[in-house]
């Protein structure tokens, strides 16, 4: 009998790339005022596309306006919009629009099945470094994001970030608080284990995480993190087949949004889904597509 490996049927819908954080590993991000929002009737044209094509979630992933601009209020609003759209036309959003205030997360849980926010690091000592010029970088105000997401039972994806300056120690805490968080609230379906890989955009240009740290931190996570929770990796950042089924023997169930552009590592694109679906048939898996939310949370 085939070990079931899941993954989500996606395709991303960008409110605008325009961000106000400024970190050094980022290859999505345009300045403030340099990229158009996406309009509604542009979004409907995508969407209507996507129709009859097995897609299933629309990830809605977005820079972020400054809390205090005034256009804030009516990005928020197009983000509402856009996820209200996907709804509509039978598709399943799912938010990632960075750090949101109380109000902003409760209003966008209207309209998402799901929602998520990489916790990334806790470290303060990354905002002396990769994170110094991004304001909602700061550690206590991303942990309070999974704190209310919990508090509004919205079912969540959050993750670490690996290999951009943190110790195997800071990984661990990372990971230590995600399951304090998960214990308390229940609401986080899954963590995401993203390793650095080095992208054309960005200005860290660091070396990618080696086989052996990804290896070693999936094993630490699965031990740390609590069975409710799944873990999942990119396997479009993972650089060999060998590596992703050891991956998987480690512990890895998920390899999420399985999407025809990676918005945030687009010099990284995901294999074909025939291809890869071989890959894992040949080692004993067998590759199911799920939904955003999970099963477990459909009552919420």
């Amino acid at each position: 009998m085939s070990k079931i490996i899941t993954y989500s049927p996606a395709f991303t819908i960008v409110p605008t790339y325009e961000c106000f954080n400024r970190c050094t590993y980022c290859n999505f991000r345009t300045d403030p005022h340099q990229s158009s929002w996406l309009e509604l009737d542009e979004a409907k044209n995508v969407l209507a596309n996507l129709e009859g094509k097995g897609i299933t979630e629309i990830l809605i992933l977005s820079g972020e306006i400054h809390p205090k601009s005034t256009r804030r209020k009516p990005w928020i609003q197009r983000i509402y919009d856009l996820g209200k759209l996907a709804l509509s036309m039978g598709f399943f959003p799912h938010a990632n629009a960075g750090v949101l205030s109380f109000e902003e997360m409760s209003l966008l849980k209207e309209v998402n099945v799901s929602m998520g926010l990489m916790l990334e690091q806790l470290t303060p000592n990354l905002l002396n470094t990769v994170h110094r010029h991004a304001p909602t970088k700061i550690p206590e105000i991303r942990l309070q994001q999974l704190e209310w997401a919990g508090m509004l039972k919205i079912p969540f994806t959050t993750g670490i970030l690996l290999g951009i300056g943190e110790t195997l120690e800071d990984r661990m805490e990372s990971l230590r608080a995600i399951a304090k968080i998960q214990g308390k609230w229940g609401h986080i379906q899954e963590v995401i284990l993203q390793p650095y890989v080095k992208g054309s955009k960005e200005k860290l240009q660091e070396e990618s995480l080696s086989q052996g740290e990804i290896l070693e931190i999936i094993a630490i996570a699965r031990d740390i993190l609590p069975e409710t929770i799944t873990l999942q990796i990119p396997p479009n950042l993972i650089d060999s087949e060998e590596t992703l089924l050891k991956c998987l023997e480690l512990g890895v169930r998920d390899l999420g949004g399985i999407v025809p552009k990676d918005e945030v590592n687009p010099d990284y694109h995901h294999q074909n889904l025939e291809i890869l679906t071989k890959i894992l048939q040949k080692a004993g898996w067998k590759l199911k597509p799920r939904l955003p939310v999970y099963p477990q949370y459909y009552s919420w």
